[in-house]
């Protein structure tokens, strides 16, 4: 099946997501896709994929090639890094097989994944998955080692004005499953009103959702400008030695946000944040929680993450697990409401019904009735009473 599209390059998948219209032909340079990634090409309604990297290593069984292609998305591996210098964004390609070809001419060639393939890959992946735990968790301890202070001392977090204290926050990543998990835990929010705290495009995410966020926290690189105007709190995600690369752009936008220097991840922040601050209950949107998620990462920063999860753990939930626990508190506006247009109907009914008319009237003369015998037999000094 041949493919003809415009292209779209770039090496960071989440920079190029945010430029892809749908019908396009993504060109990423993407060793081991991740699911997020590929959520967000799949949201992009690309037409058609072309990795120059392996798309499944077999360093670890990534989700992230099967997401594509479960969503009708053509998926082209492998097909070598000289792609992005012997093509230019904005031209049409096409695709036949695994081949790339601009009109007649092919400029590279590479492996059209299927759905078979991918998962045999993923099985032969299966078979390193002790290697690569086992350096994960090597990774984790040298971070204790020299980050020993995160998870023993309180961390040094800037004041915000929004209360936290004996609250509950929820914290949004735009990781796995975001949407669907804010979607089933739509009442949870309406109820508790929990402080929102969106980590970088999970702040997107909330107000796609309608709400806006309290605080905003991130290195900024994926997060709208509208939604950095929105009145939130931001805080500026700063390596270790002081460095802000997000802090530029927000200034450019005539913000002040404040800027935190802390190891790690801006997810670790939020969560250490809402935590410091007295966080009643953490929940927890598209944050990583099991292990294929955090080697989906690919990077010894996760060590960081899987230790914040520790510190915090006493007070974090996912939000899977709220929408299994909570059950949504009857509102009084809308039972109110359904009783007067209850109300509403009866009245009706009985206002075009002769017979129901018939029978209040034959009810309300035996109450008539019954009132007039009770009070004939009445003394005279009892009528006073």
């Amino acid at each position: 099946m041949q493919i003809s599209g415009t292209v779209r390059l770039d090496k960071r998948t989440k920079d190029l997501a945010k430029r892809l219209k749908p019908g396009d032909i993504a060109l990423i340079d993407h060793a081991d896709i991740d699911s997020t990634a590929a959520r967000m090409l799949v949201e992009a309604r690309v037409a058609a994929v072309v990795n120059v990297a392996k798309s499944c290593s077999g360093r670890y069984p990534n989700l992230g090639p099967r997401v594509l292609l479960d969503a009708g998305i053509v998926l082209i591996d492998n097909a070598g890094e000289e792609l992005f210098k012997g093509i230019k964004e904005g031209e049409t390609i096409n695709r036949v097989g695994g081949e790339i070809r601009r009109g007649e001419v092919t400029l590279s060639k590479g492996e059209a994944l299927t759905k078979s393939r991918v998962t045999q890959l993923l099985e032969e992946a299966k078979t390193n998955l002790g290697d690569v735990l086992q350096q994960f968790a090597e990774n984790t301890l040298n971070y204790v080692i020299k980050e020993k202070s995160l998870i023993l001392d309180p961390t040094a977090l800037p004041d915000v004005n929004t209360i936290i204290n004996e609250r509950h926050a929820l914290v949004v990543v735009r990781g796995e499953s975001y949407k669907e998990d804010l979607s089933t835990i739509r009442s949870y929010i309406r109820d508790m009103k929990p402080v929102l705290i969106g980590v970088d495009g999970g702040a997107d995410a909330l107000m796609e959702m309608g709400l806006q966020p309290n605080i905003i926290i991130g290195d900024m690189d994926s997060v709208s400008d509208a939604t950095l105007k929105c009145g939130a709190e931001l805080i500026v995600h700063a390596y270790t030695n002081g460095k802000a690369p997000g802090l530029p752009r927000l200034e450019e936008l005539g913000l002040a946000p404040q800027v935190c220097a802390v190891p790690g991840t801006s997810e670790d922040l939020a969560l250490l944040l809402a935590y410091e601050k007295g966080a009643e209950l953490i929940v927890a949107v598209g944050t990583h929680s099991h292990l294929i998620d955090f080697l989906d990462k690919g990077r010894k920063g996760m060590s960081s993450t899987f230790l914040t999860r520790l510190k915090v753990g006493n007070r974090l939930v996912d939000a899977k697990g709220v929408s299994k626990l909570y059950r949504p508190q009857p509102n009084l506006k809308y039972v109110g409401v359904l009783a007067i247009a209850a109300l509403v109907v009866i009245a009706t009914v009985m206002a075009t019904s002769p017979g129901m008319q018939e029978r209040m009237q034959a009810i309300i003369s035996d109450m008539k009735a019954q009132f007039w015998q009770v009070y004939t037999r009445m003394k005279p000094w009892e009528w006073r009473r």
